[in-house]
């Protein structure tokens, strides 16, 4: 038997309004980031399981709202389903307002966490970035071995480009760009664990239906639920980060800046010999 939600997760009437996704895909673009291809990104449309792109001129521009369905079917498909089992089920669903709750709760869950958009560099713009005249051939290895550039074309593109401008900035100061990669191959290791732990919390709340599916009314106000949470387990994340760095520049910097001062100060006067 489901359990329904109690009081203390009802959703307020309104519901928030979803992040707005700005990304935009050609076709190819599309395939690549859903993990398929053009030819099923063309046969799912057929079969209307995907929305038709918004033309520009010639050419059929996707939106986020595509990618998520694109990723959904996937799962589907992944789960054991046919096309034709999906197709069944979206076009049973789409005779009532199931399907938009649905759909709105996968939303909540697989939206992007972040409005933080990818960015096209050419080489000579990635060289200049990081106040050098080449990469390291290991050293750029390493970069796309961890996703943070991407090759596309004659450039790259950079998923999440905040990281990489930190990163040059710290190369241009003089850190030793293979170490810090080195430490974000070991930060992504234990965020990625923490992360996991945050979101079985949220996986914790639909197995309250002991294994079942959540009733039609529950939809809405589980995925009302989760974009409550989602900005909360930014939150902790970013203030546990804050303070973890706190603590670990009083304990490996503090000392140093104690003896940099006492070696600037003159020394102090000795005070004069007791006499014998």
């Amino acid at each position: 038997m489901s359990t329904p939600l109690n009081d203390s997760a009802t959703a307020p009437a309104n519901e928030p309004e979803a992040p707005q996704a700005a990304n935009e895909y050609t076709i190819d673009e599309l395939a690549r980031a859903g993990n398929s291809t053009v030819r099923n990104v063309r046969a799912y449309q057929d079969r209307g399981l995907l929305a038709p792109p918004q033309r520009r001129g010639r050419v059929g521009i996707y939106t986020s709202e595509h990618l998520r369905r694109l990723q959904l079917i996937n799962q589907l498909l992944s789960r054991g389903y046919t096309l034709a089992n999906i197709q069944e089920l979206v076009e049973g669903l789409e005779k009532g307002r199931q399907l938009q709750d649905i759909l709105g709760l996968e939303r909540a869950i697989s939206s992007p966490w972040s409005a933080e958009q990818p960015r096209q560099y050419s080489l000579p713009e990635l060289l200049s970035l990081f106040g050098i005249s080449a990469f390291d051939p290991a050293v750029l290895g390493k970069v796309l071995s961890l996703g943070l550039l991407v090759p596309e074309g004659l450039g790259f593109r950079a998923p999440n480009p905040k990281i990489l401008q930190a990163g040059a900035e710290l190369a241009r100061a003089g850190m030793p760009l293979n170490d810090m990669l080195t430490i974000v191959e070991s930060l992504r290791a234990n965020v990625e664990r923490v992360a996991d732990e945050m979101v079985q919390l949220i996986a914790r709340i639909l197995d309250r239906y002991n294994g079942g599916l959540p009733p039609p009314e529950d939809v809405p106000r589980l995925a009302e639920l989760i974009w409550r949470l989602r900005p909360l387990a930014n939150m902790a994340v970013d203030a546990e980060v804050s303070r973890a760095l706190e603590n670990s520049a009083n304990k490996f910097l503090g000392e140093r800046v104690a003896q940099l001062l006492e070696h600037m100060l003159p020394a102090a006067p000795r005070p004069p010999s007791e006499p014998l």
